[in-house]
């Protein structure tokens, strides 16, 4: 018998050996190793149970009556019992064994030890009296033994892969593109903003070189890597490398971006990985360009007014001469034209400012658009003898919810720009009446609005090229215009094919 004993043993320990490289799943592992626990030593039942933060709970049973079992899982996880030692939990174990079979099974555990720490119990039932003999006990010790490293490397599998996928979720759902480097600098991967920034999936630009996907259309600003290594980086007091420029991509054009690259550096000094962060940069470029802008046309657009203001006044306060009273009244009129001049491009600053820092506050109030309009053009006609300005609107035209001096301030706009742009001819404010809402046009008889120019009439600060040398303006009319309209829940456009000129409407919601 001995000899046939200690052959199972050895197969048992051999098949828990391939079981404990083979299997991954730590339920099916303990189970396998309790099963054999209790045919070799005899018994009719055993359970596992782990030591969790939340207390002890059973990973593993064979044999257990359910009903027992149902009373049992609960027991463990309630608050007295969580902290239990090893010792505690076995002596209540045979309590409960004891009484829930009249003295009919015994039972014995031993702690599942992992690196010092106590990280659940083994625990064996029999039917008969007979008490667990030392070889007993240290036959299961080696079982426990073997349950615990179980244990230990499922948990550690366990923390692996939620790392792992705490890695993966933070890289894809980063914004800014990240390339992982290998030490020879090729691609380990790229999250998802890196694959929409360049136009290539992952798979794709896996094992590919560094410099054959961050190439730069013209000079970058800063070192690039290889500049970097060959002078070398990373063993340099400065570790993290910085480069801007535009990345070529085959679609669609070069991009503005800037990156960053940090290396993860082994203990013994050498190079492991290159992090590789890449932020597209086309919003800030366009907001140093439009900071360039504002200052060069509002520095022009202000020095002019205030030079003819102070031209006047210091030329009406010249002791030598004497001004007749048509001249005084000439010269306070272009004072007059100036300072209104200079007040309105104030109050679009600080509407555009205040656009930036959260948008327009509007009053709604009942308005009719006819007269409003009818309003607008008879205070123009006033300034203009070549042009005739009309206004066109049904009978019966929907009252509307909107704030009167904002909508006011975008026909306004409107009917300024086709006197500035149009030399004469007549100027149309019409309105239209829809089932959901109402349409405004203002259209002129000028030469219109270039086609490259129409898609960005409406951009803050812009100014075509013919309105620069022609007009006067900041380029915030149409800006301030579209944004009051979106304000209401309407939609500003330029007609791109008018019948002559250039007609701008805009809609309301009725």
């Amino acid at each position: 018998m001995l000899p046939d004993f200690r052959v199972r043993q050895r197969d048992y320990l051999l098949e828990i050996a391939r079981a404990l490289t083979q299997e991954l799943d730590l339920e099916k592992l303990l189970a396998r190793i309790l099963r054999i626990s209790i045919e070799m030593l005899a018994g009719q039942a055993g359970l596992i149970a782990l030591k969790e933060q939340e207390g002890w709970r059973v990973a593993a049973a064979h044999g257990i009556a359910p009903a027992f079992l149902s009373y049992l899982t609960p027991l463990l996880a309630d608050e007295n019992v969580r902290e239990l030692d090893v010792g505690e939990l076995n002596r209540m174990l045979k309590e409960l064994t004891y009484t829930a079979s009249m003295g009919l099974l015994n039972g014995t555990g031993l702690p599942l030890a992992a690196h010092g720490q106590v990280i659940g119990v083994i625990f064996i039932f029999r039917n008969y009296p007979d008490r667990f003999t030392p070889n007993d006990k240290i036959l299961l010790q080696f079982f426990a033994d073997q349950a615990a490293i179980a244990v230990f490397n499922a948990r550690l599998y366990g923390q692996i892969s939620f790392e792992k996928q705490r890695l993966d979720a933070l890289l894809d759902s980063a914004a800014d593109g990240i390339i992982i480097l290998n030490a020879d600098l090729t691609i380990e991967r790229a999250n998802d903003a890196f694959e929409r920034i360049y136009g290539k999936t992952h798979n794709e630009l896996v094992n590919l070189p560094h410099d054959e996907i961050i190439q730069w259309a013209g000079d970058p600003q800063g070192s690039t890597l290889k500049e970097a290594i060959a002078n070398g980086w990373p063993l340099t007091p400065n570790a993290t490398l910085y480069v801007e420029g535009d990345l070529k991509r085959d679609f669609p054009s070069p991009l503005p971006v800037g990156i960053t690259y940090a290396p993860l550096i082994s203990p013994d000094g050498k190079l492991r990985n290159i992090i590789v962060s890449v932020r597209d940069i086309t919003h800030f470029r366009t907001a140093d360009e439009i900071k360039a802008t504002f200052i060069s046309i509002v520095s022009h657009e202000l020095r002019t007014p205030v030079a003819l203001i102070k031209g006047y006044a210091s030329t009406l306060r010249r002791d030598d001469a004497k001004w007749d009273k048509s001249t005084i009244n000439d010269s306070l009129a272009v004072i007059e034209e100036e300072a209104d001049r200079l007040s309105k491009m104030i109050d679009d600053l600080l509407d555009a400012s205040r656009l930036q820092a959260g948008g327009l506050s509007l009053n709604r109030a009942d308005i009719s658009l006819p007269a409003l309009a009818k309003r607008v053009a008879e205070r123009f006609s006033t300034q203009t003898k070549k042009h005739t300005i009309v206004t066109d609107f049904p009978d019966k035209f929907p009252i509307v919810l909107a704030d009167e001096t904002r909508i006011e301030q975008v026909i306004i706009n409107l009917v300024s720009n086709a006197l500035k742009y149009a030399a004469d001819g007549e100027i149309r404010i019409q309105g239209k009446a829809l089932p959901e809402q109402v349409v405004i046009c203002v259209s002129d008889e000028g030469p219109g609005i270039e086609a490259k120019d129409l898609p960005h009439i409406f951009d803050r600060f812009y100014r075509s090229t013919k309105a620069v040398r022609n007009t006067k303006g900041a380029g915030l009319g149409l800006y301030l215009a579209r944004a009051i309209i979106e304000a209401h829940g309407g939609r500003i456009w330029a007609d791109p094919k008018p019948d002559t000129g250039a007609r701008i409407c805009f809609s309301l919601p009725r």
